[in-house]
């Protein structure tokens, strides 16, 4: 008997760092599984790939239909949204219809980023089966699903100024759940604002899909993703997805950042447990003053620190401060690159916390390797994540809406000196859950398992193009 091709599966991320790492990954995994991928990526992610190519699947490219000048985040992400509403979306049907024609197998499964909304649409139209992933928290999400509920409880938009009033109408996280930990568009006091009618399409969107991939494991979200059940029945918590390669040799690179490793010889040389790791992302931006008060809180801790300072995150207003360009080295403790291999970093043995942005795959690298952190969000999910890293798992601190150099200097000594063993062992109870989720018979495992039996299932039902 003729044996059947596997299922071919277009993987379709977000065109932002953290969503592409998180994606390629899971494209990883399923090729491990026995399925075929094609990879799409917009033309302006594709000029900042490091590598090109990769040896497992197809990378192919897709007009986001933007000028390359356009910065696509900060204030213009919702514009890079618009655009790939209107301008991708008739020649991604065209990718879809198209696939095969050429001799190889056709397009039998699409998965997407869950923010994409118009390929529910397109894969519905061509009779493909569609998946859709988010890469943020199980947390963030449900906060999404939730914001219809906040409007008509009316907690949205804030009455007062009281930041720190307590959160009601989002099921799961009364007991924790502050304004101040709502997404920070949520501070606008604007029901009109662009981003709050921007996401409350997840209550639309998301449902449409066979499933709902997510990049977190059960036993770390678990009172979340029991309410999630309830608007989106078949989930599937893979995570931590950048784990499941950990041991894969042949992993491939994806950071848009070339890395600098020369940091990991320099940890080489520190005692254990003894180097603060910062990293506010690929993202975040700081003002001048901002970067000076972590450098001055750093400096006063008197703790060893390996500190990412991405070119294009400080506006240096027309010079680098004299402390900076003569190098944390002058400082003796300090190590300063653009940056890092940061999986590598968070597991090497000298590291003992992780100053964060709260992103959430640094999140979970955090847990994975026991890293307790010091969390100052920056936007979007980040603004939960730090809460539940402080409030609900105890693994360090939230240190959100504050930029104060004493505030940073007892911090870093807390998680570093006074709390140190406490938060340890705190982080190590985390890294031996999220190890578990993995090993055979593990949730994650399982549900990983599971996905791509789904996936074959699926793709086994798709009839030929007409």
């Amino acid at each position: 008997m003729e044996q059947k091709p596997p299922p071919h599966v277009m993987v379709f991320p977000l065109p932002l760092q953290g969503p592409l790492n998180a994606m390629l990954k899971l494209a990883e995994l399923l090729c491990i599984g026995g399925i075929q991928i094609t990879f799409l990526v917009t033309d302006h992610i594709h000029r900042h790939f490091n590598i090109q190519t990769h040896p497992a699947f197809l990378i192919r490219t897709i007009s986001d239909g933007l000028p390359e000048n356009h910065p696509r985040e900060g204030g213009k992400y919702l514009e890079m949204f618009e655009s790939l509403r209107t301008n991708t979306r008739p020649l991604f049907k065209e990718l879809l219809l198209q696939s095969g024609a050429g001799g190889g197998s056709p397009i039998s499964c699409v998965i997407a980023d869950g923010v994409l909304g118009f390929t529910f649409d397109v894969a519905n139209e061509v009779g493909i089966p569609i998946f859709d992933v988010r890469t943020l928290s199980a947390a963030c999400l449900w906060l999404f699903y939730s914001l219809p509920k906040l409007i008509t409880s009316r907690e949205l938009p804030f009455i007062g100024d009281d930041l720190d009033e307590m959160v009601k109408s989002v099921p799961g996280m009364g007991r924790y759940l502050r304004r101040r930990d709502l997404p920070s568009f949520c501070r606008s006091g604007d029901l009109d604002d662009p981003s709050i009618r921007f996401y409350q399409t997840e209550t639309i969107e998301n449902p449409r899909a066979c499933g709902l991939i997510l990049n977190t494991f059960e036993e770390l979200e678990a009172p979340i993703l029991a309410e999630m059940h309830n608007v989106c029945p078949n989930i599937y918590a893979v995570g931590p997805l950048h784990a499941h390669l950990k041991a894969k040799l042949a992993a491939f690179p994806n950071s848009l950042w070339e890395e600098d490793r020369s940091c990991l010889t320099w940890l080489d040389s520190q005692p254990l447990k003894s180097v603060l790791y910062l990293s506010f992302g690929s993202l975040a931006t700081l003002s001048r003053y901002q970067l000076m008060e972590f450098w001055h809180g750093l400096v006063n801790s008197g703790q060893r620190f390996l500190w990412v300072i991405r070119p294009d995150s400080v506006d240096w207003e027309g010079r680098i401060p004299v402390e900076l360009s003569q190098g944390a080295a002058a400082k003796e403790k300090g190590y300063i690159v653009g940056w890092a291999p940061q999986v590598e970093v968070l597991a090497h043995p000298a590291v003992g916390g992780f100053l964060t942005h709260s992103g959430w795959n640094s999140t979970l690298e955090s847990v994975y390797e026991g890293v307790p952190m010091i969390c100052w969000p920056y936007f979007l999910d980040q603004q939960i994540n730090s809460r539940l890293v402080g409030e609900e798992w105890k693994l360090g601190f939230d240190m959100k809406d504050t930029c104060d150099r004493n505030v940073i200097e007892e911090t870093v000594r807390n998680l570093m000196q006074v709390r140190k063993e406490e938060f340890l062992r705190r982080a190590d109870e985390m890294a031996k859950s999220a190890k578990a989720s993995l090993s055979e018979g593990g949730s994650s495992y399982s549900h990983l398992d599971r996905l791509i039996q789904d996936i074959k299932t699926k793709s086994a039902q798709v009839g030929k193009f007409e």
